[in-house]
């Protein structure tokens, strides 16, 4: 039945947005059938597979696909995606297409995991949002930033909120873009505090819940340097008075901002 909905898809070319999420029982023919969809349709532009285990032959085949698919976002939440399965989709290194790839909640580790999330960034340069969250990278990240030492114009967003990343592996993360939900603290942020001063890149900063009080003053000089910065996410931090007032000041010469949590 799936393999037969997915054919319809394909002929009438009227889908943009493919969500087949929660499906974890479609068998060999319907992932034959939805590969064939990703290598031949032109419109359809974003594809959710989430809570579906991509192991052996899905992930086989979907990594065949998007060799020559034009799938701008995918969307690959919880999918058990951690060891050979992430590797088996080697295919994202050289895919030209795609711009956003969501990997939150794959348990994704800080060993053989952090290698290629390396790779990816160190091989691929059309990738522009890159979402990591709920995952387990840790401190363990020198080949992760390794690979964003290679990106020059093509990642925009890192997001790795709740991943236990301390103020230790915020050494190898100062040029990381979105580091949200880790025990990052004001001894994290005087580490990322020059890069972030020196950067003119990064369009969304998401630091909340990352136990920032009196050095949320660092942030606010960056904050009145910045003319690109749009998002600042500080929930859940106690920045208290001189924080407050500090963020207050830099509102005042900055332009670019439009949203503050």
């Amino acid at each position: 039945g799936a393999a037969s909905l997915l054919d319809m898809i394909l002929y009438y070319e009227s889908t943009t947005h493919l969500d087949i999420s929660d499906n974890g029982s479609m068998g060999t023919s319907c992932w034959r059938a939805l590969a064939h969809l990703i290598k031949q349709s032109v419109r359809l532009s974003r594809l959710d597979v989430c809570n579906v285990p991509l192991v052996d032959y899905p992930a086989q085949s979907l990594s065949k696909a998007l060799l020559t698919g034009r799938l701008t976002a995918l969307h690959l939440h919880n999918a058990q995606l951690s060891g050979v399965p992430l590797y088996t989709l080697s295919a994202l290194r050289s895919n030209k297409a795609l711009i956003e790839l969501h990997l939150t909640d794959n348990q994704l580790n800080s060993y053989q995991d952090a290698l290629q999330l390396g790779d990816l960034l160190r091989y691929n340069t059309t990738l522009q949002t890159l979402q990591l969250s709920n995952n387990e990278v840790a401190d363990a990240l020198e080949e992760l930033c390794d690979g964003l030492r290679h990106q020059t114009a093509g990642l925009k967003v890192l997001l790795l909120r709740n991943n236990q990343i301390t103020a230790g592996g915020m050494v190898h993360l100062a040029k990381a873009l979105d580091l949200g939900e880790n025990l990052l603290g004001n001894e994290g942020i005087q580490v990322i505090r020059e890069p972030l001063m020196q950067n003119t890149s990064v369009l969304q900063l998401g630091l909340a819940k990352t136990d920032i009080t009196c050095e949320a003053v660092a942030l606010a000089e960056f904050l009145a340097e910045s003319h690109q910065i749009e998002q600042l996410d500080l929930c859940h931090n106690e920045v208290k008075v001189g924080g407050l007032m500090a963020l207050c000041l830099a509102l005042r010469i900055n332009s670019s901002l439009t949203t503050l949590d």
